[in-house]
């Protein structure tokens, strides 16, 4: 691999990082909306709304071209489900935060992730060109599964912190 590819790689991994690390703060504030609007299902919609007012902007900076409707029609159809499966994670996530914390949540994300993405590949679904399952997959696999445990406490009891206030006030004087 030469330098400009061993650079490309470690900047895209930093920025996969930076994406992985601001989730735990994207769920947490999604949860407090979702509580004061009085269901996460609203924190869950609050969400994917202001997405969609941040995206806009960024494809008219980009002089992103107008999409092309016809050739994504003519796709399979499972093109389409990314917005579900979008939904579904920002509204589970929403719901689940308060009751799992951040890090129980999303290490169950990583664990269901990396046995999908196992499977995924193996069968070489959605176009993917198949990467069979082997021993050290599935052993990753399993030190995940084993993570999810030991983040959740090891089915100890655990003491929760009181949540932080939705509202505060502030006095500049």
């Amino acid at each position: 691999m030469n330098s400009k590819m061993a650079l490309m790689t470690v900047a895209s991994l930093g920025i996969a990082l930076l994406a992985g690390a601001v989730l735990p703060f994207q769920a947490a504030a999604n949860a407090n909306v979702g509580r004061a609007l009085g269901h996460p299902f609203w924190g869950a919609t609050t969400s994917l709304l202001i997405s969609l007012a941040v995206m806009v902007p960024l494809l008219v900076l980009a002089k992103a071209p107008m999409p092309n409707f016809a050739n994504a029609f003519h796709g399979p159809w499972w093109l389409w489900i990314g917005g579900v499966l979008g939904a579904i994670y920002v509204a589970s996530a929403t719901a689940l935060i308060p009751k799992l914390g951040a890090g129980g949540f999303l290490v169950a994300v990583v664990a269901g992730q990396m046995v999908a993405a196992v499977l995924v590949d193996h069968f070489g679904v959605m176009g993917l060109e198949p990467k069979p399952i082997n021993l050290m997959r599935v052993l990753g696999v399993l030190l995940i599964l084993g993570g999810v445990f030991l983040i959740q406490g090891g089915g100890a009891k655990k003491q929760v912190a009181a949540p932080i206030p939705v509202t505060s006030s502030v006095s500049l004087s």
